[in-house]
């Protein structure tokens, strides 16, 4: 079961679609679905969509909606370093933070920051943003739990946590101008609702990124690889922390390009996983 929002010719304002086949979107305003968000905090969500499946309701080719972000209110927060490959790239970044990124993979407590709100999200289709002023730029292909507001992880998106490697580099205290700007965070294109841990866990990740219609740069790598459980990441998100609309939780990145890598204005970000689908996006320094 895929979720999305999505507008089309007929309904220019954002709607809530659920994906019924290959090329299909159900319209679920009809059936009183306004927000996203509102329909993740159903108690019995699978057994819900299922119900709204059956229903008569406004059916869009799916070539003929755009794709918007699957986020309506909702937070987004990352999690680092929760791949080895992630933390031996973090430590190459710099000598001066290299103690602190070897210290979190081993650590009780992750590491936990905050990406973006909801309406600065970009969709798939959309452009990611690297900032003026860095000079090593790359995308970080990752699994995206979501949550609804009881903290419960109902469903799996994907996501691009675009980042300034040099900034971050330079000093550990300028993570969030590193990582928080504007169009660095990407969702999309779908939520897949009903998999469970052990399944998203034989999911693999992959991108491609092209430049002027040659690839630059391909990697894959399996969700499998991530350390720590996806309840023990969401659960270190709400500790002390309330999310009313609930949150999207990146789960960090096992796909590095190589040191001397370094995005470009126009390149092509792909990012797949399978069951999910594929987020696109154009690169724009911001």
């Amino acid at each position: 079961m895929k979720l999305c929002r999505f507008r089309s010719p007929a309904t220019p304002w954002p709607s809530v679609g659920l994906l019924v086949d290959d090329s299909t979107l159900l319209d679920l305003t009809d059936a009183g679905v306004a927000r996203l968000a509102e329909l993740l905090d159903a108690a019995d969500l699978p057994e819900r969509i299922a119900d709204l499946s059956k229903r008569s309701l406004r059916r869009v080719p799916l070539d003929a909606a755009t794709l918007l972000a699957p986020v309506d209110r909702q937070e987004v927060w990352a999690a680092g370093v929760t791949y080895l490959r992630s933390k031996k790239a973090r430590m190459e970044e710099s000598d001066f933070s290299a103690t602190a990124y070897d210290r979190v993979y081993d650590a009780a407590r992750p590491e936990i920051f905050f990406k973006s709100v909801a309406e600065k999200v970009v969709a798939t289709g959309g452009e990611v943003g690297i900032r003026s002023d860095a000079r090593w730029n790359v995308p970080e292909p990752e699994l995206a739990l979501v949550l609804n507001s009881r903290g419960d992880i109902v469903g799996h998106t994907i996501g691009n946590d675009m980042s300034s490697r040099d900034i971050e580099g330079e000093n550990l205290l300028y993570l969030p101008q590193a990582k928080v700007y504007r169009a660095s965070c990407a969702l999309g294109p779908f939520i897949t609702i009903g998999a469970s841990e052990a399944e998203a866990r034989t999911w693999m990740i992959s991108i491609r990124i092209v430049r002027d219609g040659t690839e630059v740069f391909a990697g894959q790598t399996g969700v499998d690889q991530i350390k720590r459980s996806f309840p023990e990441l969401a659960g270190y998100l709400c500790r002390s922390q309330e999310f009313p609309h609930g949150a999207v939780l990146l789960t960090g990145t096992g796909v590095v390009p190589a040191n001397e890598f370094t995005l470009a204005a126009g390149d092509v970000v792909r990012i797949a996983i399978s069951g999910i689908g594929e987020l696109v996006n154009t690169v724009a320094v911001v």
